[in-house]
């Protein structure tokens, strides 16, 4: 059977060659190409006789960031998935990457094995949402909706949860609604005890996941 195909995409040789390294050691598993940057990563995409299945994508880079790269490849690539990096566990910044199409988000100080499971579940379910991707997320994530199915939702909850998978902070978000910010924070622990999360991501991730909110 042939291999699945990773790209890695990231200015920092010495960790894109490590990534190189134990892919290449996981069964099943073949890095296609490593790129610099954005723009680097096109290239070889051009060049290369066969698309990768998965891209590993850093965020920060320069030239042509993560953000710039997955959205040209949602226009031009969208089969392939890519699977966020980053040093950075910033809640606005896992939000924004996932909106824009990432299947994950992984930490660059996560263990070879997580990185296993979360090439292996994107390969197989399309994404790696599973309360196991890193414990900075683990507090995000939830099996209830995979136990119950969707929940239910009031008009005014599903405003609020389409205005928290933006990058409005909750007193702007209050001030959109015409709410006090006690009411949106009511509103938020609410949808917070719905779904069993524990914080704002695994609230956007329901709501992506469930097609709420779409990317």
């Amino acid at each position: 059977m042939t291999n699945h195909l990773v790209g890695v995409v990231d200015d920092h040789v010495l960790f894109a060659q490590s990534l190189q390294g134990l892919i290449n050691s996981f069964e099943g598993f073949d890095v296609a190409f490593m790129a610099r940057n954005g723009n680097d990563m096109i290239n070889k995409l051009s060049t290369n006789p066969r698309d990768p299945d998965i891209i590993l994508l850093d965020i920060n880079m320069p030239v042509m960031n993560g953000f710039e790269t997955i959205n040209w490849l949602n226009n031009h690539k969208p089969h392939i998935k890519t699977i966020a990096l980053s040093m950075d566990d910033d809640e606005e910044t896992i939000i924004q990457m996932l909106k824009a199409g990432s299947k994950g988000y992984l930490l660059k100080d996560i263990h070879p094995d997580t990185l296993h499971s979360a090439l292996k579940e994107v390969v197989v379910k399309g994404h790696f949402y599973t309360d196991n991707v890193t414990s900075a997320l683990l507090s995000g994530f939830s099996k209830k909706d995979d136990e119950d199915g969707i929940a239910s939702f009031s008009e005014r909850e599903l405003e609020f949860m389409e205005l928290a998978c933006s990058d409005k902070t909750y007193k702007e978000i209050a001030s959109e609604m015409c709410l006090s910010p006690k009411t949106i924070d009511n509103y938020r622990d609410t949808l917070f005890k719905k779904l069993e999360v524990r914080s704002r991501i695994g609230l956007v991730l329901y709501a992506l996941k469930h097609k709420i909110v779409e990317t």
